[in-house]
C-alpha cells in the first residue's frame, strides 16, 4: 500500500473563493479503507502529544489504534508532520509526536500557520474533527470535547471545539465535556448551534472523569446501530451539517471521585488565576495539576476514557458502514 497525497477544499462553500486546496497525505491503509466505503475511526494526536505523560502516551495510542482494529475498523490518528497535514499516522510517526518536546497544539486557526511554517503539530477536537470530515472520514473518538469555560462571563474563553462541531458532519464519540469547564454553559450553547448530543446508555451528561456532570441529554441510544440511524436521518433530511456528538460515560467505580474531583478543580483554579494562565493553556496546566493532585487516579480515569471510546467509535463506523 501506498500513502495517497489529495487535496482538501476549504472549510465551507462560501469561503472557497478566498481559500486554496490544502495538501494532505493520506496513508495507504486508510485511503484504501475510504475508497472501498469500510469503516475508519480518526483519532486526534493532541491526546498522545499533550494529553498523557511520557511514555504512556506512546504507549496508550498504539493500543488504542489496535482497539479499533480489533473491532473491525481502521484507526487514523491525525497530525502536521514537518508542514503537511497527514491523516493516518504510521508507528515511526506516531512514535515522533509521542516523544517530541516541540509539538505545537494545532487547532483550526493554527492549521495554516504551522503548515506555512513547516512544524509538527498535534491536532485538536477542532482540527481533527474538520480534517478527519473533508477526508471522508464518518467518526471520531477523543477524551472529552472543549467548551465554555468557567468564568467565560467576564473572560469570553471557549473552545473551537464547538465551532468546528457546528460546521463539520461526523460523528463524536467522547465522554462529554472535560469536567473542568463550565458544562451547562457548554450543552447551552452545542444547542444553540445545532449540534445533536445524544447519550450513549444514559439520560445523565457525564463530566469526563465523572460519570454524571449533573445534566442531562434529551436523546439516548442502546446501541452502534442507533447512532448508524441518527446520521442516516440527518443525511437523508439534509437537516444539520453540524457533529453527531455520542457521550459515552464512565462507569462509576472507574470514575473520579466526585468530591477529590471537585476539590481539585477548586485547586487548580485557584492556581490557573493566581499564575495567570490563560487561553489554550489553562486545559493542560489544570490536566497536569489533577494527575498531580490526585495521585493519578484522573490519569487512570482519562487513559479508561480513550480506551472505551475509541472501541464504541469502531464499532459505530462498523454499523455506519453496513
Amino acid at each position: 500500500m501506498h500513502d495517497v497525497p489529495v487535496r482538501v477544499r476549504g472549510a465551507a462553500a462560501e469561503q472557497e473563493d478566498v481559500m486554496h486546496d490544502v495538501p494532505v497525505r493520506v496513508r495507504g491503509e486508510v485511503a484504501d479503507a475510504l475508497a472501498q466505503h469500510e469503516p475508519v475511526v480518526a483519532l486526534e494526536s493532541t491526546l498522545v502529544a499533550h494529553g498523557l505523560p511520557r511514555p504512556d502516551n506512546l504507549a496508550v495510542a498504539v493500543e488504542v489504534e489496535q482497539l479499533v482494529r480489533d473491532a473491525g475498523a481502521v484507526p487514523a490518528t491525525i497530525a502536521v508532520l514537518g508542514g503537511e497535514v497527514v491523516i493516518g499516522l504510521d508507528a515511526a510517526e506516531l512514535a515522533r509526536i509521542a516523544s517530541s518536546p516541540d509539538v505545537a497544539k494545532v487547532s483550526t486557526r493554527d492549521l495554516a500557520p504551522a503548515i506555512a511554517a513547516g512544524c509538527d503539530g498535534a491536532t485538536t477536537v477542532a482540527s481533527t474533527a474538520t480534517l478527519a470530515a473533508r477526508a471522508g472520514i464518518a467518526v471520531f473518538a477523543t477524551g472529552g470535547i472543549g467548551g465554555v469555560h468557567r468564568e467565560a462571563a467576564t473572560t469570553w474563553d471557549e473552545s473551537a471545539d464547538l465551532g468546528a462541531l457546528a460546521r463539520t458532519p461526523i460523528v463524536v464519540v467522547c465522554a462529554g465535556v472535560k469536567s473542568i469547564l463550565d458544562v451547562g454553559a457548554t450543552l447551552e450553547r452545542l444547542e444553540t448551534l445545532g449540534v445533536t448530543v445524544v447519550g450513549y446508555r444514559t439520560r445523565a451528561f457525564p463530566g469526563f472523569y465523572r460519570s454524571d456532570s449533573g445534566h442531562t441529554v434529551d436523546w439516548t441510544v442502546d446501541d452502534p446501530a442507533g447512532v448508524a440511524a441518527i446520521v442516516a436521518a440527518q443525511r437523508g433530511l439534509s437537516v444539520g451539517a453540524g457533529a453527531v456528538v455520542v457521550a459515552n460515560p464512565l462507569p462509576p467505580d472507574e470514575q473520579v471521585d466526585p468530591e477529590v474531583h471537585d476539590r481539585v478543580l477548586a485547586e487548580g483554579m485557584a492556581a490557573s488565576r493566581e499564575q495567570r494562565i490563560s487561553g489554550k493553556a489553562v486545559t493542560p496546566f489544570l490536566l497536569e495539576h489533577f494527575h498531580r493532585a490526585t495521585g493519578g487516579a484522573s490519569l487512570t480515569a482519562n487513559v479508561a476514557i480513550i480506551r472505551r471510546n475509541a472501541l464504541l467509535a469502531a464499532e459505530i463506523a462498523v454499523a455506519i458502514a453496513r
